[in-house]
């Protein structure tokens, strides 16, 4: 890791204060999330049509990924950390102004989709990468928890407060709390240093021209069979529980009647237990084996998705998905702890953009299964009491309206359980960590690479 040459933060210092700007826009942006749904969801009453927005947001994250990683290898690390918030930041003005006319209609949520597809395919990268060459090696863990605690911590209160706040201050009044935190968390960005990778020789031998660097990374993890495996484990992962979140919302919402507020707990008590998992892994730092922490979590997730499609109500869900979401930090802290571990940092945007892209692939495939098995199969054969497949697993998931997608959530997570423990099976994927050296012991063998 490069020394710093400014007096402005970095370390963990830096990361936290950039972290801090983080947790505060996201807050924000998980409140006015929440809103549209509900909006959504009121005003269609489709599944597939909120699949769909996903969908949206998705495929183009998708397809410049790969070229997003590049940018993030070849350019300053911070600049494009706060491209993506800037994107994230302009699709929600886009919103308010259309929602403030009283002008919004589903297909501008589809456009503001797509531009934050554009804007989250250099976050995850940029950020990811620097992480590497803020804190040293022995920190991963703990800054991969907080990272964790980012995509949870905020859920705790957005839900319930959003859900309070919504009769008072409406949908534009939302948008504008997030407009503001967006600026916070770019001024959080200019205030610390990020250093820049040192060069390495896997760097000098991913060089070339865009289509052949964005290539790259897709080369590197193809050459090394316990990448591969791995991310084929998130790559099925993602397939099922993709296919279980995106008939979450809508089969809670169709078995209350559009209850905001029952929704709202539900996300909530499933942000607490994110939370609880982020606070324990950020001190405990995971298992010695990390890939234990990535099999066993697929299985225990598995388990509480399964759960979630039970009938029983508000009582089932919140063990569900408490048990999901508990471990999901985890699953996540892990992977990205034996990833960062072994691959070089100044190639990590374009691995790490090939990585994502391997793992999302069927994201935008699952919201369209998902929301068609649920609204033109499953879901009117279970509110049919006399039907075959509401006799047979009725008792399980009760019938009438939000069973049908119960039971797609039910298979999704056993399946779930059984990619977890196929992993245990392949030498590859559970040896990962002893098959692959990790960077740092490279460089020792290696002439030491000229500063960038």
């Amino acid at each position: 890791m490069q020394e710093s040459t400014t007096k402005r933060p970095t370390g963990m210092i830096g990361f936290t204060i950039i972290w801090i700007g983080q947790i505060v826009s996201v807050l924000a942006s998980s409140m006015s999330q929440f809103g549209l749904t509900i909006w959504v969801f009121e005003k269609t009453q489709s599944a597939t049509v909120m699949g769909l927005m996903q969908v949206f947001f998705i495929t183009p994250f998708l397809l410049i990924s790969p070229f997003a990683g590049v940018m993030v290898d070849r350019h300053n690390r911070k600049l494009m950390m706060m491209v993506s918030d800037l994107a994230a930041g302009l699709g929600t003005i886009f919103v308010l102004i259309f929602n403030s006319l009283g002008m919004l209609e589903v297909w501008h949520l589809y456009a503001v989709s797509v531009i934050f597809g554009l804007g989250m395919s250099f976050q995850w990268p940029a950020y990811s990468a620097a992480i590497s060459t803020m804190v040293p090696k022995e920190q991963y863990g703990r800054a991969n928890g907080m990272m964790s605690l980012i995509e949870a911590g905020p859920g705790v209160i957005a839900p319930l407060l959003a859900g309070a706040l919504l009769p008072l201050i409406g949908l534009t009044g939302l948008l504008l709390l997030d407009v503001v935190t967006f600026t916070f968390a770019v001024g959080t960005l200019l205030f610390v240093h990020i250093p820049q990778p040192p060069r390495t020789e896997e760097g000098a031998q991913g060089r070339g021209n865009m289509l052949q660097e964005a290539a790259f990374g897709f080369k590197y993890i193809f050459a090394r069979p316990s990448l591969l495996g791995l991310q084929m484990i998130f790559f099925a992962g993602n397939l099922f529980t993709g296919m279980l979140f995106t008939l979450l919302a809508p089969m809670v919402l169709s078995r209350t009647d559009n209850n905001s507020l029952i929704f709202g707990t539900v996300q909530t008590a499933g942000a607490i237990a994110g939370v609880v998992g982020g606070v324990v892994m950020s001190a405990w730092g995971g298992f010695k084996r990390r890939v234990h922490g990535v099999l066993l979590g697929w299985m225990v997730t598995g388990i509480g998705s399964a759960i979630l499609g039970f009938t029983g109500g508000l009582p089932v869900w919140i063990v569900g998905v408490a048990i999901a979401s508990v471990i999901s930090p985890l699953v996540n802290s892990s992977n990205q702890a034996i990833w960062q571990a072994k691959v070089a940092p100044d190639v990590q945007g374009r691995v790490f953009s090939a990585r994502r892209l391997i793992a999302w692939l069927t994201n935008p495939i699952s919201p369209i299964i998902a929301g068609t098995l649920a609204d033109y199969v499953v879901e009117p054969q279970m509110r049919v009491t006399s039907s075959g497949l509401s006799q047979t697993f009725g008792w399980l998931t009760g019938t009438g309206p939000g069973a049908g997608m119960g039971l797609i959530i039910i298979f999704c997570g056993l399946i779930t359980i059984f990619i977890g423990l196929a992993g245990y099976f392949i030498p590859a994927v559970h040896n990962v960590e002893a098959v692959l050296p990790d960077h740092d012991e490279l460089k020792k063998a290696e002439p030491e690479a000229a500063p960038a």
